[in-house]
């Protein structure tokens, strides 16, 4: 399993990072835990966001060690990404 991160590039979500659940040639499901649930992902263009490439080991084993992926966990880890981000400045 590869935990991948995405930063939305256009949209009225853009700028908001979510967790890839799953990709294709075209298209992703994203879900960032609260409004885009795993019950609920949100269908995106490829064109239209970024895959961040550079994930922390914590948030990888975090994400890894989980059984089965929960909305609270995705948020948890999404949350940690962006407080790591602001202290080392930026995407």
């Amino acid at each position: 399993m590869t935990v991948e991160f995405a930063k939305s590039l256009s949209g009225h979500d853009k700028n908001h990072i979510y967790y890839i659940l799953s990709k294709g040639e075209r298209e992703a499901y994203l879900v960032n835990g609260s409004t885009h649930g795993i019950a609920n992902p949100k269908k995106k263009n490829v064109k239209h966001f970024q895959i961040i490439k550079n994930i922390p080991g914590e948030l990888q084993d975090l994400l890894k060690r989980e059984e089965e992926l929960s909305d609270t966990t995705i948020r948890r880890a999404i949350r940690k990404y962006e407080k790591l981000n602001v202290l080392v400045g930026g995407l």
